[in-house]
């Protein structure tokens, strides 16, 4: 059986800051202060008492050597002339009282340095540990990174693609636990914006989201939702040429990122997957994630995507004042936030984005409108087979209940009549309501029964 361990040199740890032996009247700080500069002068002292002794030994070591030589050169000295008959007995005599002294002398030497090695032993023995020379560098190793030197954000704050694109795997994608599973339906074609979806370019809109990206507003709602970003293996990114390739591999990130809640799961996610959402792409992303919610009629899932939109861009900006990589500003941004002063600042930027937001989007919408209109327009004055619906035969023209539209829509009140011209649902709503009920049913009725106004449509 292998001998065990000696840790009994471990018995002797001295602690500058053991409050143990400091009395309830002394200033702590100072005790701490005065136990340690006597430390640093013991160990001085007795630092210059061992150099002292080592070098009286080494002295001495040099004198037995001198010592050892000339008894060497006696003892031939009396053997060549023990070979050549020379019997003088005064030379005899002479040489064995040298020896002697020489002998006596060496002894006490050796035995001078005996008690000096004794001493260094004492010390040795008796040694106090402590933070200073408890450890020692054994190896010292200098590694040079010969990339350095080479940026790996933009001028913009932004985390640039790194080569050799590998898509990640499903399984290092993270689960997102939400208290509302419903998966949207067809809510968006509620909506006057839904039946264009603009092309997936930053400057437009996003492209069509995933099942978590389409939320709807119970779900944006939702205030139980956990994330867990398991650990997994670093991403490595390509050189994305557009816009449409990064939405095409990373959305469904994105878009987890968009679902969560709060400011804690959204820093941990971060740095779980900050390769991809600090990069240019992903604030893009979700700017028009953040627009397509507002017309899509989503109020409170855009708030969400425009307040993480903000903190993404906010660490941009953070990386681009510090000039450094936007992964080392994610924690100080967020500790910053702890702070009354600078969440009061955050979500004042985020209130500011979001009203930006939807005066954008009514916008939008204008614009998608006259658009259509516009290729209506277009497709109408080029088609020569275009007929005016007086020139349709009467039998041709009669709606699903027999009636025909041109007559019913002469009887209808002016309010009416320009709301089916203007094909505006709202005017029509409003023209209704200002009608009594009973006359308002009455003509709606004709309108069905014409194939003026389709139910259900």
């Amino acid at each position: 059986m292998s001998k065990p361990f000696d840790y009994s040199k471990w018995d002797k740890i001295e602690l500058s800051d053991d409050e143990a032996d400091c009395h309830p009247n002394i200033d702590k700080e100072s005790w701490f202060r005065m136990k340690h500069r006597s430390r640093v002068e013991r160990e001085e002292n007795e630092e210059k008492d061992k150099a002292k002794i080592k070098a009286e030994m080494e002295k001495a070591d040099h004198r037995i050597k001198v010592l050892e030589h000339d008894l060497k050169k006696i003892d031939l000295q009396r053997k060549q002339d023990k070979e050549e008959g020379d019997d003088d007995d005064d030379d005899d005599d002479d040489d064995l009282d040298d020896r002697e002294g020489l002998l006596a002398e060496m002894n006490e030497l050796k035995k001078a340095n005996a008690e000096r090695q004794r001493k260094l032993d004492e010390y040795e023995k008796n040694k106090k540990w402590n933070v200073d020379n408890m450890f020692q560098v054994k190896e010292e190793r200098t590694v040079v990174n010969p990339k350095a030197g080479e940026l790996t954000y933009t001028e913009t704050g932004f985390i640039k693609p790194k080569e050799n694109l590998k898509k990640p795997s499903a399984s290092a994608t993270p689960a997102v636990a939400s208290s509302s599973s419903t998966k949207p339906a067809a809510a968006a074609t509620t909506s006057p914006a839904s039946s264009t979806k603009p092309a997936a370019t930053p400057t437009d809109t996003k492209p069509a989201p995933t099942s978590a990206a389409a939320a709807s507003p119970a779900m944006a709602a939702a205030t139980t939702t956990t994330v867990v970003a398991p650990s997994r293996a670093p991403v490595e990114l390509g050189a994305m040429e557009t816009y449409h390739e990064f939405t095409e591999k990373y959305a469904n990130i994105v878009e987890q990122f968009m679902a969560i809640p709060d400011l804690e799961g959204s820093k941990n996610f971060l740095l779980q997957y900050a390769d991809i959402l600090l990069q240019e792409n992903s604030s893009n992303y979700l700017l028009l994630a953040s627009l397509e919610d507002e017309m899509n009629g989503y109020r409170e899932k855009m708030k969400r995507t425009a307040r993480q939109a903000q903190i993404v861009s906010n660490i941009a900006e953070l990386a681009k004042t510090m000039k450094t990589h936007p992964g080392n500003v994610i924690v100080p941004f967020f500790t910053r936030l702890e702070q009354r002063q600078y969440l009061e600042e955050f979500l004042t930027g985020v209130k500011a984005f979001t009203d930006k937001i939807i005066r954008r989007a009514v916008t939008k919408k204008q614009e998608i409108d006259q658009q259509r209109a516009a290729e209506e327009a277009e497709a109408s004055g080029g088609n020569r087979t275009t007929r005016d619906l007086a020139d349709v035969p009467l039998e041709e023209r009669l709606g699903p209940g027999g009636l025909d539209p041109l007559e019913v829509i002469e009887t209808l009140p002016q309010s009416m009549v320009e709301a089916f011209e203007s094909r505006d649902v709202e005017k029509l709503k409003e023209a209704l309501l200002q009608m009594d009920p009973e006359e308002a049913q009455r003509h709606m009725d004709r309108c069905i029964a014409s194939g003026l106004w389709v139910a259900n449509a």
